[in-house]
């Protein structure tokens, strides 16, 4: 055989040997490769998944936490709700307890009166016993005596009854109508000048401020959507602003606005407040809303403080209690016929002491400090029974006042009678203020009302015509016939009249009553 030819045969065979050997090596390197890679992403894989875990285990920790603290807020809203329902419950346990115990004392005084009632009668009866046997012999010698009478006259007993009654009854009307009639003019003549000077220069002097201040208990709103923001959801924010103020909010149709609804004006105020600071705060939710109405209440006490404070500055007034004071700033808040009941008790201040000035009374500070006084029940009637004369009354004993104030307190509406002079003052100078022009308002009907009752009272006696209610009210002129109603007796009846409307109608100031009556003579020329 050919070297050459031998030579590539063997290298051809060295060449394929080696090629199947590199083929086999490159094998099982990839091969190890292969399982080296997969070992690789066996590990990533589970170390993703372990961190995957770490990471849900820690995000469920997470959770539990807010669920947890969701829970204890949930918890402490509602301890707090059932703390204020508990207060709630305590305040009107309070107040039954109060009513019970006044109940008592009534009960106790009807007790008392009922035996002095039983003691009296008794006294009644035996003195009955007593003038009805005066009574029989007095009896036995007139019958003696009319017979005696009826020999002598030649009349009976009834006919001279009768005509002498008829003379006794008109004679009687002539003269009570004359001797009222002077009294009347000369008690005038005497009176009339100095009590108008009086009057009237303790008006002019007076500097009060005569404009009404009213509670506002509407909020404008900046548009609609504010009404959404202000209801909350589910209304848990409008739940909250009424638990917290004590006041109902009224959500309607008014475009732009919402209205405030309590009896309570400063609770009404507090409410107003504390809604306008929320809106522009934008902040509306509950735990801000109990901050502000709380901040809100605090701020209202200081100032009713203040205004308390300022007006016994102003009137010169000093020595009183800190709860009085507090209370002569809560009738700020407190309108009376439209009228602003601090403006009114300071005016009556100024008016009785400047009236006890021109009087010459010594203790004019008293009947200053009375008037101011004088309405002070108005400031808590509305979470008291009875009326603002009787609360205000207890208040003034509860906190050490004079008892010629509390006499002027109790006495300016005539539920007692005065006992001095000052509470006469008082009494006056209340009913100049709520007299005078624009002091108080009153709703058309019962303006009208008024005014019918006016003239029915005086159109129902007799020997009336006509009766028509001029002035608004502030006077009225009776018409009556000629032939039936003498001068002297339309003296007499214009005090009946006046008696009457004093009995049956509430006004303030007075009511002038005049009686007309004319002749008419007429003849015809033919």
């Amino acid at each position: 055989m050919d070297p050459k030819l031998l030579i590539i045969i063997i290298g051809t065979l060295l060449t394929l040997i080696l090629g199947i050997l590199g083929y086999f090596v490159g094998y099982l390197i990839g091969k190890i490769s292969i399982k080296n890679k997969l070992k690789d992403a066996d590990e990533t894989s589970k170390k993703i998944l372990k961190d995957a875990k770490r990471e849900i285990e820690a995000q469920k920790r997470l959770s539990l936490l807010e669920t947890k603290e969701e829970i204890a807020r949930k918890n402490e809203q509602f301890e707090k709700q059932l703390r204020e329902k508990r207060n709630e419950l305590r305040r009107s346990e309070q107040s039954i307890e109060d009513r019970e115990k006044n109940i008592e004392k009534k009960n106790e005084l009807l007790t008392k009166k009922e035996t002095n009632l039983l003691q009296r009668e008794r006294e009644l009866f035996l003195k009955e016993k007593t003038v009805k046997a005066k009574n029989e012999r007095l009896t036995k010698l007139l019958e003696e005596e009319n017979k005696k009478l009826e020999q002598i006259a030649q009349m009976s007993k009834d006919e001279a009854i009768k005509i002498l009654m008829q003379n006794l009854e008109t004679e009687a009307k002539l003269q009570a109508a004359n001797m009222i009639k002077q009294i009347k003019e000369d008690t005038l003549q005497k009176a009339q000048k100095e009590a108008k000077e009086i009057i009237t220069l303790a008006i002019q002097r007076s500097a009060t401020d005569h404009v009404v201040e009213s509670t506002v208990s509407v909020v404008n709103l900046p548009n609609e959507e504010m009404k959404g923001r202000i209801i909350g959801r589910e209304g848990r924010n409008i739940r909250t602003f009424e638990n917290s103020t004590g006041v109902e909010v009224i959500i309607d149709d008014t475009p732009d606005a919402v209205t405030l609804s309590g009896f309570d004006p400063v609770r009404r105020e507090v409410a107003r407040l504390s809604l306008i600071k929320l809106i522009s705060d934008g902040r509306i939710q509950p735990t801000r809303i109990e901050e502000i109405v709380k901040k809100t209440f605090e701020e209202m006490e200081e100032n009713i403080k203040n205004i308390g404070e300022e007006t016994l500055v102003e009137l010169n007034i000093s020595n009183m209690h800190p709860e009085m004071i507090k209370l002569i700033g809560r009738l700020k808040y407190r309108t009376s016929y439209g009228q602003n009941v601090l403006q009114h008790s300071k005016e009556v201040a100024y008016l009785a002491a400047m009236m006890a000035d021109e009087l010459e009374i010594e203790n004019s500070y008293i009947a200053k400090r009375a008037g101011l006084l004088h309405d002070i029940g108005k400031a808590v009637d509305q979470n008291f029974e009875g009326t603002h004369t009787k609360i205000g009354s207890e208040l003034a004993k509860k906190y050490g006042e004079d008892q010629i104030v509390i006499n002027a307190i109790e006495s300016h509406h005539g539920d007692v009678e005065p006992n001095n002079l000052i509470s006469i003052l008082v009494s006056t100078a209340d009913a100049i203020s709520g007299a005078r022009p624009g002091a108080r308002r009153e709703t058309l009907e019962a303006y009208i009302e008024r005014l019918e009752k006016l003239e029915e009272i005086a159109n129902s006696f007799n020997g009336v015509e006509k009766a028509y209610a001029i002035q608004a009210g502030r006077e009225i002129r009776v018409m009556v016939i000629p032939e039936q109603i003498t001068d002297a007796e339309a003296e007499e009846l214009s005090h009946q009249i006046a008696r009457r409307i004093e009995q049956e109608l509430k006004y303030p100031g007075q009511i002038k009553v005049t009686i007309i009556r004319e002749t008419r003579a007429i003849d015809y020329a033919k």
